[in-house]
């Protein structure tokens, strides 16, 4: 900024700069106190020029610092500055803003994806739900055919047992010892028959009645001939031979009545113990269709592939197969939570299945327990009694 002097106090100021540096003449006529009070007045001018001009600056620079209006001014410039700061900001703010609502808008985004995926894996019906379902149905099928074959072996071997009419016991012991005799030779002959003359060829399967590998060999057993060998097993283990039927005068006499309450409770016993042994038969009968991932298994286990199976087999299946089953336990790796719980709910309903199976085996051997203690105090009791004398009685007295 640029200050401009007065013209008058600029000549007054050279002049008495002038008058100062010039020196003085010899022969002056202007004596010293007329030059000192020119000085003073010279000074006491200048010092008012010196305010008036110092007062003159101060006002220019304050107007020119505080005056909005001046747009040159330093408070025009520093509002401008500090609105365009502000601008600067508020745009910062707002641009902050939209990066937030976009972020919060695809996270949200995501977010709904990420549901719709797991609604989806949740609610995927899974292959091995499907081949789980029609293992578990096949097994229930050969479990009703199981108990229909205990019933219809139970009912053969209670008449026999009984030795009701048409059974080899009917008329006699002796009967039913021959007819043992030639159901072993005609099925089960051995070499030592053939050498006995019991019989007069080897059979098939010699000595099957008599060998536990007939009824526990194979989980299923063979149609030909392999059902007849453990059910005749059982039969040779629980009751060899049935006691001859008490017929006539047996029945009706004291002694007699006495002898049907023994034979009615061994024969309760025996029925009991066949029972057992036919319900473990049963089993083991080809009773249902296998699926084809059964078959698969049994394929994988080394085992003759068939289009039948026992109850047995179909179970051992599915528990094999998510034992050591490749397809099942790579399918399990695959597979998303929700479908892994399932297949843990399917394995939980199968465990209370098997347990079921157990309860019901715990119930026969209980039975038979109660059964075996029963008879050795029966035993026990009759060996610790003396026969009661029976009493004179006279008919005229």
């Amino acid at each position: 900024m640029k200050i401009r002097l007065n013209p008058t106090i600029a000549t007054m100021l050279l002049c008495t700069t002038v008058l100062v540096v010039m020196p003085k003449p010899a022969n002056a006529f202007i004596g010293e106190a007329a030059v000192v009070a020119a000085i003073s007045g010279l000074q006491k001018f200048t010092g008012n020029a010196l305010s008036s001009m110092t007062k003159t600056l101060t006002s220019q620079i304050t107007s020119s610092m505080e005056s909005l209006s001046n747009p040159t001014s330093v408070s025009s410039m520093l509002n401008k500055g500090f609105t365009q700061l502000s601008n600067y900001e508020k745009a910062g703010v707002a641009a902050q803003q939209r990066i937030a609502d976009a972020s919060n808008t695809a996270m949200a985004e995501f977010a709904r994806r990420q549901q719709d995926t797991t609604i989806r894996d949740e609610h995927m019906m899974n292959p091995e739900f499907c081949t789980g379902i029609d293992g578990s149905q096949a097994t229930q099928g050969a479990s009703q055919s199981a108990r229909t074959a205990t019933r219809a072996i139970a009912t053969i071997t209670d008449s026999r047992g009984e030795a009701d009419a048409g059974t080899p016991s009917y008329y006699g012991k002796g009967q039913g010892v021959a007819s043992s005799m030639a159901l072993h030779g005609r099925r089960y002959c051995s070499q030592e028959d053939v050498t006995a003359g019991l019989c007069s060829a080897l059979s098939r399967l010699p000595n099957a009645d008599q060998r536990a590998i007939s009824l526990f060999g194979q989980d299923t057993l063979s149609a030909d001939g392999g059902v007849d060998a453990a059910n005749d097993y059982s039969t040779t283990l629980i009751q060899p031979v049935a006691p001859a039927a008490l017929r006539g005068e047996q029945l009706t006499s004291t002694s007699g009545r006495e002898a049907a309450l023994r034979r009615r409770a061994y024969n309760a016993r025996m029925s009991l113990s066949r029972y057992v042994m036919n319900f473990i038969t049963s089993l083991e009968i080809p009773s249902i269709n296998l699926t084809d991932v059964q078959k698969t298994e049994m394929q994988a286990e080394g085992m003759t592939v068939s289009d039948q199976a026992s109850w047995l087999t179909s179970m051992s299946l599915e528990v094999n197969r998510r034992v050591s089953g490749v397809t099942w336990n790579k399918n399990l790796q695959q597979m998303p939570p929700a479908t892994v719980m399932r297949e843990l709910a399917i394995e939980q309903a199968q465990a209370n299945y098997l347990a079921l199976q157990n309860y019901r085996l715990g119930l026969f051997q209980s039975s038979l327990a109660a059964t075996q203690v029963a008879q050795h105090e029966e035993e026990s009791e009759a060996k610790r009694l003396a026969p009661i004398p029976s009493p004179n009685v006279n008919p005229g007295g």
